[in-house]
């Protein structure tokens, strides 16, 4: 990949992950421009980690850490703009649906419902709560390591599952044109650096979130016959819920 190219790639998953305001046009977020993409999904989730952590320890100079957790999820929901969020919601919504296609099809429906406003009250207290109740260098490592994990997990699921909707879905497009090597490499250099700067507990934050994205893909797989976007950006949210909640079950054992 060329340096223009690979600036590009960054450019397109910078656009798409976050609303940071950087250039580029509209076709720059074609499903299959993020596939390409892949690559610089983790390193924007680790860019995002990094402001996360400084946030936080900012806001704990000034705030009790409930309020400090809340303001930082917060701000990482509002950085994300919400699309994993939305993915969920949809998802949940759609999985009360009788069969495949009805599930599909509720999926794609804009209004939100029940189902998909109690997993988002749902996901977000578990994330602020988690959070709270970590100390506060764990809180830093949780908070760097989350948002990278969730955006390793979608470079995994899409690479071992099928879309549910082929040739016609933008999830289809992303996973067609998805670089395989991408989760499995990025994935060992995650699980490497989190053993090697927290210990086992690093690895079990990694291992947690990563896990809780892949049995949710396969239950997806089962209920819709393959995954959609929503579906992997669903996967982002589990496994950056995973990881904190593997921090909160660990820092005892680790001290803090």
């Amino acid at each position: 990949m060329s340096a223009t190219s690979a600036v590009a790639s960054f450019v397109v998953a910078l656009r798409f992950l976050t609303i940071v305001p950087v250039p580029g046009g509209r076709d720059s977020a074609r499903p299959a421009a993020l596939g390409r993409a892949a690559w610089w999904f983790p390193p924007v989730g680790l860019a995002l980690g990094l402001v996360l952590a400084a946030a936080d320890r900012v806001l704990l100079l000034v705030y009790p850490p409930l309020l400090a957790a809340m303001l930082v999820v917060t701000l990482w929901k509002v950085l994300t703009g919400g699309l994993h969020l939305d993915g969920l919601a949809d998802c949940l919504d759609g999985l009360a649906g009788r069969d495949a296609a009805q599930r599909l099809a509720i999926m794609r429906d804009s209004r939100i419902g029940v189902y998909g406003a109690g997993g988002l009250i749902l996901a977000v207290l578990l994330s602020l709560v988690a959070l709270a109740e970590l100390p506060g260098p764990a809180r830093a490592s949780a908070l760097l390591l989350a948002p990278v994990v969730g955006r390793l997990a979608p470079l995994l699921a899409g690479a071992v599952f099928p879309p549910a909707t082929p040739s016609t879905g933008s999830g289809d497009a992303f996973m067609a044109s998805l670089p395989r090597a991408a989760g499995l490499l990025h994935g060992a250099v995650v699980l490497i650096l989190a053993g090697v700067l927290l210990g086992p507990r690093g690895i079990a934050m990694v291992v947690t979130g990563l896990v809780a994205a892949m049995i949710w893909s396969a239950f997806l797989v089962r209920r819709l016959g393959g995954i959609t976007g929503d579906g992997l950006g669903a996967g982002v949210e589990l496994a950056e819920v995973g990881v904190l909640l593997a921090a909160s079950a660990h820092a005892p054992l680790a001290g803090g």
